[in-house]
């Protein structure tokens, strides 16, 4: 299970896009909600350098956090972060409840590990390449793993793990496979490869060394050509 966090927040009386723009502006604070788990929908507020302290935590998207609340505590998960399109800055932040009772579904980050190690890179000069850095997951609130590992190094040129093939912790499962035929759905995680460009700079040289061979006996059949008959062959 992920590591907790604790945050402290606040119950939000101001709403409206006025309001809320004077709290990012004059109080440097971010205003969100928390809901969920059959309870009322709550306003909160909390200052902005609590939240970004918070984030420094890699696993910050994919853990329980231990909201407090006005005295109360309760274990929530980040669902939703607005950030402004121009500065990126956080603009609203959305945390739901959980239960221990019931599934919840989150993003968690993919651990790559062993790359420098892998077969594919190591002994065929591959390269590898993440396709998926993250992963949508389901479980119970007491099986929520910090990571999914990936062990790149027995993998090949030419390998892949796909969706299918992670090495899920028990009581994990990943919605988007669902049942019957998932091909279409199984994306690959992660590949090793020879680069294209290396492929076609193979090809060139191949190509070079096949028209040297070319001009070769070309240049032999001249010679072989401007040869004088021998002395034997005059005189017949």
């Amino acid at each position: 299970m992920a590591t907790q966090l604790t945050l402290e927040v606040s119950t939000r009386e101001l709403v409206g896009s006025g309001a809320v723009g004077r709290l990012r502006r004059v109080d440097d604070s971010i205003p969100g909600v928390v809901y969920g788990a059959d309870q009322e929908t709550v306003n909160i507020v909390l200052p902005t350098r609590v939240l970004l302290k918070a984030m420094q935590n890699e696993n910050f998207l994919s853990q329980i956090i231990e909201l407090k609340l006005d005295g109360t505590a309760e274990q929530v998960v980040v669902r939703d972060m607005q950030r402004h399109p121009a500065t990126e800055n956080i603009t609203h932040i959305d945390f739901m409840r959980i239960r221990e009772d019931r599934e919840i579904q989150v993003s968690v980050p993919i651990r790559f590990i062993n790359e420098e190690n892998c077969v594919g890179v190591r002994m065929s000069g591959g390269t590898i390449t993440r396709n998926l850095v993250e992963v949508d997951i389901s479980c119970l609130p007491k099986d929520l793993p910090e990571a999914i590992v990936v062990d790149m190094e027995d993998i090949d040129v030419g390998g892949a793990v796909h969706l299918s093939g992670l090495a899920l912790p028990a009581g994990v499962s990943i919605p988007s496979l669902g049942t019957g035929d998932d091909s279409d759905r199984d994306l690959a995680v992660v590949t090793v490869s020879i680069v294209r460009v290396q492929i076609e700079e193979e090809e060139e040289v191949a190509e070079d060394e096949l028209e040297l061979d070319e001009e070769g006996v070309e240049v032999a059949a001249e010679r072989e050509e401007e040869t004088p008959a021998s002395d034997e062959a005059t005189e017949e």
